[in-house]
This record gives structure tokens, C-alpha cells and sequence, in this order.
């Protein structure tokens, strides 16, 4: 259910607040907000943020050396494959594309299981503890109704996955600008990281006002303001 989405300029301050704590560059002023007065904000529903974690797992253990047709297998046994992308699906499939990029999944899934209530924090400077625990056993055969069932999703409220996407635009200007001036970041995790994570929390949320287009697919979000 779509809720009011919060004073975007009281969460901005806030987002400034944490970027001055954490001691990275302040975007400047004019840095656009998410979003507006008066809009709405929700999430996806539970299922298919459930299906984008499941996938991005996937995708993930390819990169460490699930064979393919067991991959393939798993997402069909789960009715997942429609849920792929091209991308994944070429790298699932034949190890089409650029292995890092999907390496680098690994924060966006951070972001998505943060969203379900998976995994307690998303701490912007540490990788989150025993998150692969958290996510279907593959190799153990674990079903995805049966990792549905275990993990008992309770995701957040839409306006709490709001204030983070902020803090997470944010800091990914803060942290481009610390690499691009050559200087150290305060953490665990880089300028990829944190777009990562900022990509999975874009695709969760789902802006309705004057100035929002409608929700677009995982591929089709746009980091490049």
C-alpha cells in the first residue's frame, strides 16, 4: 500500500548529517531529490523482490562456479526464469558479460534481502555478516517456496527503504568523489558498492506523483544521475 513519502528536504538533512558523520564530501546543494512533495511511495510487492534476491543469487553463484545447466535447472524447477533478465540470462547460461559487474551483485543483494528484512542493518561502510546464510541453499537442493518459508520475509516500511535510497544517492556522489580526488574511502566497501546497493533500493521503491515514471524493470534503472 502506498504510503506519503517523507519530508524529502527534512530527509535530506538527515542524509547530510550522516555524510558529515561518516566524514565523505557533501553533494552539492542543488543535488536533485528523489522525490517531491505530495508523493507516494511502496515497495514491490514481497514476491518479486523475493524472485530479484533469488535471481541475483544465481547469478552469483555462477560467478563461483555453479555449473550452468545446474543453475538453469533450479530457476526452472522455481518458475524464475521469466524473472531474468537477458543480461543474467546470458550469463547464466553461457558466461556472457562482464564477470566483475556480477560479482558486484553481491551488494545489490545486500540491498534487496535489507529491504525484505532478511538481514538486520545496511551499514554504508561494512559488508553485511552471514548474508549468503541467508539466501537459498542451491547446492543443498532448498526449494524456493521452502527459503520463502524459512526466511519469513517482513519487509520494511516503505518510507524507512525511502530515507535509505536517499542516503544511498547520496553517497554514491560522495563516494565517485573521494576515488575521483584519490583519496580513501571510510570503509569496507567502494564507489561500486554503494551503486549497487543504491540500484537495489531504486528498483524496491515505488515513487507515484507528478514526476515519476512508472516502475521500470531491474535493468532499466538509472544511476547516472
Amino acid at each position: 500500500m502506498a504510503l506519503p513519502a517523507p519530508d524529502p528536504l527534512a530527509v535530506r538533512a538527515a542524509s547530510f548529517q550522516e555524510l558529515t558523520r561518516l566524514g565523505v564530501p557533501l553533494p552539492p546543494d542543488s543535488y536533485p531529490l528523489v522525490w517531491e512533495p505530495g508523493d507516494t511511495v511502496e515497495l514491490r510487492p514481497t514476491g518479486e523482490l523475493e524472485a530479484r534476491a533469488a535471481i541475483l543469487h544465481v547469478a552469483l553463484e555462477r560467478v563461483f562456479g555453479m555449473p550452468p545447466a545446474e543453475a538453469e535447472k533450479w530457476l526452472d524447477a522455481n518458475a524464475l526464469i521469466p524473472d531474468v533478465t537477458e543480461p543474467e540470462w546470458a550469463w547464466i547460461v553461457d558466461e556472457l558479460g562482464d564477470r566483475q559487474s556480477f560479482v558486484l551483485h553481491l551488494d545489490a543483494l545486500a540491498g534487496i534481502c535489507w529491504v525484505l528484512g532478511v538481514i538486520k542493518t545496511l551499514d554504508p561502510l561494512l559488508t553485511p555478516p552471514r548474508l549468503m546464510e541467508s539466501l537459498p541453499d542451491l547446492h543443498g537442493g532448498e526449494t524456493f517456496t521452502a527459503w520463502k518459508a524459512r526466511i519469513l520475509a517482513a519487509p520494511r516500511d516503505p518510507t524507512v527503504v525511502a530515507a535509505a535510497l536517499d542516503l544511498h544517492y547520496c553517497l554514491d556522489w560522495s563516494f565517485q568523489e573521494l576515488e575521483r580526488q584519490g583519496l580513501p574511502v571510510p570503509g569496507e566497501l567502494n564507489a561500486n558498492a554503494i551503486g549497487q546497493r543504491r540500484w537495489a533500493l531504486e528498483w524496491s521503491s515505488v515513487f507515484l506523483g507528478e514526476f515519476h515514471d512508472p516502475p521500470g524493470g531491474w535493468e532499466e534503472v538509472d544511476l547516472s544521475v
